[in-house]
């Protein structure tokens, strides 16, 4: 793999309704009170399997990754939350609890590469302060039995830019192949998981091939027809992909639940809620597809 080891952390920073699972029939778990203190640990939530395997990377002096926790409660409800961890031997060392001020700020505090949470304002916030961040859709929980981690990218506004996701909202589909096909040469820019994915390769350059734990897959509903570009994209950021899915706006579930994603990440929260079903999924509110809709003004009577 042509890119240097990484010599810093990936430090990955997880809320825990991203980690656990804080439901019970569909209502919000009690965290508070001694009820709470003296029941048992958390259940996993969506992003448990991705946590536990990126932490399993840390062995012997290894220390590859770092997870923190960063909690809007309070912390004498976090008892609960800590028990948890440890139940679970997650080595996670770091936490802050805020009492309902935004993570994302605390998040960037600890110099996360990636924030993950339930919440969409604070993961909206994140993106606009340039943090790569997305809003883990709960209920997924899945592991795919092994101790590879799997980690499955949506392309455009999400590795790349939106760029020609406006091509196509604004011209069709026959100008976005079009588009593609006349700019296939020139790289998109990157979107906001990029530095993300490009640490995750950092990290692949340490093992041998063979005997990677990690493995990433672009899947996206691009066609054939559109592929070149954005492998191009990768090729020129001297990234790798492990596996290149595209689906011509097929449904990305199947496919995933194929590769055994331990986490999906796609800007369009439709995609994102259609491939809960099948993998844990977090959603990008990036770009285009992400932006309010103006309403068309009245004319007057």
């Amino acid at each position: 793999m042509n890119v240097p080891a990484s010599r810093s952390p990936l430090v990955i920073a997880v809320t825990p309704r991203a980690l656990f699972d804080l439901r019970e029939d569909g209502q919000p778990v009690e965290l508070d009170g001694q009820a709470a203190v003296a029941a048992g640990p958390l259940p996993p939530g969506s992003a448990f399997s991705f946590v536990r395997k990126l932490l399993a990377l840390n062995t012997g002096r290894r220390r590859q990754v770092e997870v923190v926790l960063v909690s809007a409660d309070s912390a004498d409800t976090g008892l609960r939350v800590l028990r948890s961890v440890g139940h679970y031997q997650l080595p996670i060392a770091r936490a802050a609890f805020t009492r309902a001020a935004p993570c994302h700020r605390y998040a960037a505090g600890f110099g996360a590469d990636l924030f993950l949470s339930t919440d969409p304002n604070d993961v909206q916030l994140a993106l606009d302060h340039g943090m790569a961040a997305a809003t883990v859709i709960e209920g997924a929980a899945a592991d795919a039995g092994d101790d590879i981690v799997r980690i499955a990218f949506d392309g455009d506004a999400v590795l790349f830019s939106d760029e020609a996701e406006q091509v196509y909202a604004h011209a069709g589909l026959d100008a976005f192949t079009r588009s593609e096909q006349e700019a296939r040469h020139v790289p998109l820019a990157p979107g906001p998981l990029r530095p993300f994915l490009l640490h995750l390769h950092r990290l692949q350059a340490l093992y041998e091939r063979e005997a990677c734990p990690i493995r990433t897959a672009l899947v996206t509903a691009r066609s054939v027809s559109a592929h070149e570009r954005a492998l191009r994209t990768l090729g020129a950021w001297h990234i790798e992909v492990d596996e290149a899915m595209f689906l011509a706006g097929m449904d990305k579930g199947p496919l995933l639940r194929s590769f055994g994603a331990d986490l999906f990440f796609d800007d369009q929260k439709r995609n994102c809620d259609q491939a809960a079903t099948y993998v844990p999924c977090a959603h990008v509110p990036y770009g285009i597809k992400n932006r309010p809709v103006r309403p068309a003004l009245l004319r007057a009577a």
